[in-house]
């Protein structure tokens, strides 16, 4: 028993920061209908700053706000240099220069820092708790916190703010949103610099646990677009429950089969997804009327 409750608590923080990843995919999808494959780059962003910044002798708690500061202005960047002024182009040209992007920036974060893996230490130290004969590192709980928490703002953020409200407005028809007085630019640099800031802060987080270097992020992104898929495009509650279903079916693969089929378990699972549920678990069912 106390070896099935390891497994859950090892998944449940690998899902989390899957579905942190995946929240910051759902914002800019929401936004502007792409799926952003930089997303996995601002997590090294994130963590290999934070890194240099603590190694640097920078204290955690100003070094890890400034990664994730820096982390958004490279979003904004991204959004201002490469999407933005193909806007009008068709919708798989704006994913490949995202795709080229990614390879951009692995290429920046390896000139800026360097090839080797980073790690810094928890943000309450590294002592394990016990709980139940499961070992918990203290920092797993901040980042299934730090999940939560992005959760629960993009919830209220995109229902309840007048800025979230224009953004789904944009993603929806970006021509009736400007003709109502929405500025349409400026809901999507925000949900470029929202989902560079989640993407940064998950990878603040899970850096203590995980480690970080220049080349992870294609991984990364690949984990948390499964995680939106089986959750469900545009769904921000299906993008918390997809990384922490992933993370969950990695760790009971890993544990009770073998971790040479960890990351396949993840992608047969989508598979499935989209053959038996293409709108995944908790999107919408789309129809459309010829």
């Amino acid at each position: 028993m106390s070896e099935l409750l390891q497994f859950l608590v090892s998944g449940i923080t690998v899902g989390a920061i899957y579905a942190a990843i995946a929240l910051g995919f759902t914002l800019i999808y929401n936004a502007s209908g792409v799926v952003n494959f930089a997303q996995g780059e601002f997590v090294v962003i994130g963590g290999m700053t934070a890194a240099a910044l603590i190694g640097a002798g920078v204290p955690v708690w100003i070094a890890a706000p400034l990664a994730v500061v820096a982390g958004m202005l490279v979003g904004v960047l991204l959004y201002r240099l490469a999407i933005k002024p193909a806007r009008e182009a068709p919708l798989v040209s704006l994913i490949i220069i995202t795709i080229g992007a990614s390879i951009f920036l692995r290429g920046a974060m390896q000139a800026v820092f360097d090839k080797q893996i980073h790690r810094y230490d928890g943000f309450s130290g590294d002592a394990p708790l016990r709980v139940g004969g499961a070992t918990i590192l203290p920092q797993s709980l901040w980042i299934v916190g730090g999940s939560i928490a992005v959760f629960a703002f993009l919830a209220w953020f995109l229902n309840r703010t007048r800025a979230g409200r224009g953004i789904k407005a944009t993603a929806s028809n970006r021509m009736a949103a400007a003709l109502v007085g929405i500025n349409t630019g400026r809901a999507m640099n925000l949900s470029f610099a929202l989902s560079a800031a989640i993407g940064a802060l998950a990878g603040v987080l899970a850096t203590p646990v995980t480690f970080t270097s220049y080349d992870v992020g294609v991984l990364m992104a690949l984990k948390g677009f499964s995680a939106t898929m089986l959750g469900g495009v545009g769904s921000p509650l299906g993008a918390l429950a997809g990384g922490l279903l992933i993370g969950l079916i990695e760790a009971l693969t890993a544990g009770y089969i073998s971790s040479d089929y960890k990351d396949a378990s993840a992608f047969i699972v989508i598979l499935l997804v989209l053959f038996l549920r293409p709108q995944g678990l908790f999107g919408a069912r789309i129809t459309e009327r010829v």
